[in-house]
């Protein structure tokens, strides 16, 4: 009995470990449009002082590209609004994540009580 009880929760911590990779995945990219945010939000920052008659222009690949100062701020703006979408996206992926990761651990700590609880019938019946 004690032999299933230890494989059945070294399958469970297996799931938990590939839960906790996953989770840091989920941060890693909150991370990372959090960076992206804030990049956008200084450029937006920049082309509201720019004058109406101010040129701009956007890095495509290898060479600058003249872009309409109008334009600029329309792009600037979907983007914002774009990668604030995906940060409530993963602010919502983690905190199913971490439901996730919680319920592994009460399921873990119930099955370490079983399974402690059967070792010590186990040495019980063993003296007897």
């Amino acid at each position: 009995m004690a032999e299933a009880l230890q494989k059945k929760f070294q399958d469970e911590v297996e799931k938990y470990q590939v839960a906790e990779k996953e989770f840091q995945k989920v941060m890693a990219a909150r991370k990372q449009l959090d960076g992206q945010l804030n990049e956008n939000k200084m450029v937006q920052e920049e082309l509201l002082i720019l004058e109406k008659e101010s040129k701009v222009f956007k890095m495509m690949g290898p060479v600058l590209v003249r872009q309409d100062l109008d334009e600029a701020k329309q792009n600037v703006n979907k983007r914002i609004d774009y990668i604030t979408g995906e940060i409530k996206r993963h602010d919502t992926l983690i905190k199913d994540q971490e439901k996730r990761q919680e319920d592994y651990r009460e399921k873990l700590g119930k099955m370490q009580q079983e399974f402690q609880k059967a070792q010590a019938k186990q040495g019980g019946a063993i003296k007897s």
